[in-house]
């Protein structure tokens, strides 16, 4: 018998498997999805910050062409507002009364025939206003304070008197502001009920929840809420929660008996489902004149809406990113009256991660010490407070393999001293990390009699090459080749998986996979264990053999070799399912402390000393994101994470009148985001290994790609000018 060989599926640039589907339009995202009778729902919205509503007509609007019904909180009935979250409270139910609580919230929703004719009838509602002074900045002093609202506060050691006592300390304040998450595809949805039974196509990153926040909402069974979304154009965050368009898409057609899609507009999308919100924060560095950090106080202030809650936790990232004896960090909430935030890719390590990155280098400039050995003489390793071992750590080797790759040490330590073709020139350095985040998950696997098998779990994929990469893991672990292998997704009925965000879906699926393939084996090696002698497996457990070449072979034996369909045939089975589960584990059930990402962003500025142009010339992205299953999609990952950073640290700011909060910029005409134009040569390289917190190694790396660009650019910004620009974006007239 020829020996099978055994091939590697894992960590090549395979293509996506989803490519084809996508480039010929085949590919089904929510708004493809065309029912029978199907009517369109258009958003009426409001035109003050605050107050509440005194009168809304909808005569006209209901007497136009093809308008089906008008909903308002006077007509919308009572729905429940949908449970807490692992991501904080759901937002408030829609038109559930008079009360205005930002520019833009929605009062009516219009559904007719037609698109047109429903957009042209919202036109037709009429809204009057008792109008209060919105609550719009920070600083505010009306505004209400919530003060370490996720109980994430970290303090150890003596932090105010090391500040006091330290040789050399910085003492620096640094701002961002409103950014937007704008997904190629607007957010939309379809709805549609077969009796009791609600069936949502939308563009959510998180249908698990999805399903279980509508059935609250509506009064219905989770088991009655189908939704459904195997591909999503995009997210950024913008996915993660059950806003308010989508509840109201559905109650529209259980009002009117038909199937109705919303489709958000892309104004819309600056007020009806999330934002990154801006912040103030304070850093405060003590150090010795060698440049050991002896105390970090990071104090971090950022903006909530008036009734919810969006998780971003920003201060935190100071309390593990370097070894320091005395941390403090504060992270405290401002409700005012604007559109609900939400996460933005990098959820509060973005901002936090800006302000602590561009303040270590001013540390390193009063120190007069290079930026990068400055970072690697304080390397948080072990973890602090802890003192636990990392799970896998490679931050040194990003930091000095990213130092090799860019040319760091050809750099002169002197501001506004570089100069080429006219253009002043700048390097620029930050060190990152992620946050570890993982959530329990289930997946099913199933081996058919045909050799084939078919994977599904509820996570999403939103471009993020999901479907390619459970293909190959499922392939590699059944000893299958991945054209044998499907997988599903995107569907609240499959298994319960967490959200398409956080960089832990990889981790938590594919160890529900792991799990699920090492049941499938185990039920085949069963069939044969009893009375199957004549079974090259008979008498094997789990531990002597391995999937290879369609079936299962023994390690100590490779000639003895039984494929899938054989046994399966032989047993007259035809199919075998099993359903794995990864819950993650503690640091104490490890013995370890959990690691997300690490990695260490350069770039390279160019500024134009007479106009104060500022392009990005290079960039290099080193990564420690454990095993990297699929190098192409990775690498698209961190791609793609550069341009949202370039975005962060140059162009992006989502404006508002001062006196209403109307956003004066939402259009991708106005809202300015980066183009190929502005886009430099990148070079990214993945370093570290096999991380120990999960079965099959992996970190997640969708954040990591953004997270650092900012202060890499900044701090690159003032090393080729000498001036020190602490606020976001950092745009020409500043430089002037």
């Amino acid at each position: 018998m020829t020996t099978i060989s055994r091939p590697r599926l894992l960590g090549p640039g395979v293509n996506r498997v989803d490519g084809p589907l996508k480039v010929a339009g085949k590919a089904s995202y929510p708004g493809d999805f065309v029912y029978p009778g199907m009517a369109h729902a258009v958003l009426v919205r409001s035109t003050v910050g605050s107050g509440r509503i005194t009168e809304i007509d909808t005569t006209q609007a209901e007497a136009a062409p093809g308008v089906v019904c008008v909903l308002t909180h006077l007509n919308a009935g009572h729905l429940e507002r949908g449970p807490m979250t692992a991501l904080g409270v759901s937002p408030p139910a829609p038109l559930q009364d008079d009360v205005i609580l930002h520019y833009g919230q929605h009062v009516a929703v219009v559904v007719a025939d037609t698109f047109e004719e429903a957009t042209e009838a919202a036109g037709l509602v009429r809204v009057d206003y008792a109008a209060r002074p919105a609550l719009l900045e920070l600083e505010d002093p009306r505004a209400e304070l919530r003060t370490n609202p996720w109980k994430r506060d970290a303090a150890w050691g003596d932090t105010a008197g090391a500040l006091a006592a330290a040789e050399v300390q910085l003492d620096e304040t640094y701002f961002t502001v409103d950014n937007t998450n704008n997904p190629m595809g607007p957010l939309t949805t379809v709805a549609r009920w077969e009796g009791d039974t609600l069936l949502i196509n939308n563009s959510t990153q998180w249908a698990s929840l999805e399903s279980t926040s509508l059935a609250a909402t509506f009064g219905i069974s989770e088991e009655s809420v189908h939704v459904m979304a195997p591909y999503v154009g995009g997210g950024f965050g913008a996915g993660l929660r059950v806003w308010p368009h989508v509840i109201l898409a559905a109650l529209a057609a259980r009002v009117t008996g038909r199937p109705v899609k919303l489709a958000l507009t892309r104004p819309q999308m600056f007020t009806a489902c999330g934002h990154r919100p801006k912040g103030r924060q304070r850093i405060r560095l003590g150090a010795t004149r060698d440049g050991r950090l002896v105390a970090i106080d990071h104090e971090a202030l950022t903006a909530a809406a008036m009734d919810d809650d969006n998780f971003e936790p920003t201060a935190t990232v100071s309390a593990t990113s370097y070894a320091c004896p005395n941390v403090a960090t504060h992270d405290t909430q401002a409700r005012l009256n604007i559109p609900v935030p939400n996460s933005m890719r990098g959820p509060g390590a973005s901002t936090g991660n800006y302000a602590l990155e561009c303040a270590m280098d001013e540390l390193a400039y009063k120190l007069g010490m290079d930026p990068l050995e400055l970072r690697l003489r304080n390397d948080a390793d072990p973890h602090p407070p802890s003192g636990m071992p990392w799970s896998s750590r490679a931050h040194r080797e990003c930091l000095e393999r990213g130092a090799e790759l860019f040319g760091w040490s050809r750099r002169n330590p002197e501001p506004r001293s570089m100069r080429e073709d006219g253009m002043l020139v700048g390097y620029g350095l930050a060190a990152v990390g992620y946050p570890w985040f993982r959530a329990r998950c289930l997946a099913r696997v199933t081996i058919r009699r045909d050799g084939t098998a078919y994977v599904c779990s509820a996570g999403t994929e939103i471009g993020n090459g999901a479907y390619t990469v459970f293909v190959q893991l499922s392939a590699e672990l059944l000893g299958l080749d991945p054209e044998q292998v499907t997988v599903g997704l995107g569907e609240s009925t499959m298994p319960l998986a967490p959200q398409t965000g956080g960089s832990g879906l990889t981790s938590a699926i594919g160890s529900a996979i792991y799990e699920a393939c090492r049941k499938i084996i185990g039920d085949v090696l069963d069939l044969v264990a009893d009375d199957d002698t004549d079974s090259a497996l008979y008498g094997c457990t789990i531990d002597d053999v391995e999937a290879v070449g369609g079936g299962i072979r023994r390690r100590d034996d490779p000639v003895r070799f039984e494929s899938y369909r054989d046994i399966l045939a032989r047993h007259h089975r035809p199919e075998l399912t099993a359903e794995g589960e990864s819950v993650p584990a503690t640091p104490q059930e490890l013995g370890m402390a959990p690691a997300g990402a690490f990695g260490a962003k350069y770039v390279e500025v160019r500024v134009d000393p007479d106009l104060g142009r500022i392009s990005v010339a290079r960039a290099v992205s080193v990564i420690d994101g454990g095993r990297i299953l699929n190098e192409k999609t990775a690498r698209s990952q961190i791609i793609g994470g550069t341009v949202g950073g370039i975005g962060m640290a140059l162009f992006e700011e989502t404006a508002s009148d001062a006196g209403t909060g109307r956003i004066a910029n939402a259009t991708l005409g106005d809202y300015i985001v980066p183009v190929n134009a502005d886009i430099p040569d990148m070079q990214i390289e993945f370093v570290g290994s096999w991380d120990r917190a999960n079965p099959i190694g992996t970190k997640g790396i969708g954040e990591i790609g953004l997270v650092g660009l900012a202060p890499a650019i900044a701090n690159g910004i003032f090393h080729a000018t000498g001036r020190r620009i602490r606020s976001l974006p950092i745009t020409m007239d500043q430089l002037l």
